[in-house]
């Protein structure tokens, strides 16, 4: 019988351990969640931002006229 109690009061301890890791790994996952959000937010703001600008001074490879030694 106090084999028994020994093995229940082991399998109540990994529980209890299990319970708090479980824990902790869910809120990781929160922050990384929150870091994700925000880093898609900043994307979106980037691609919006990039997509408004203005266009460049570089003239395009068609719009160049050839060098002189052609």
């Amino acid at each position: 019988m106090e084999q028994i109690e020994q093995r229940v009061e082991d399998l109540e301890m990994k529980l209890a351990f299990q319970d708090g890791t479980i824990e902790d790994l869910n809120q990781q996952v929160i922050k990384l969640n929150d870091l994700l959000s925000d880093q898609q937010q900043a994307i979106r703001l980037l691609v919006s931002k990039l997509q408004t600008a203005e266009p460049s001074n570089i003239a395009s490879q068609s719009d160049e006229s050839p060098p002189p030694h052609y």
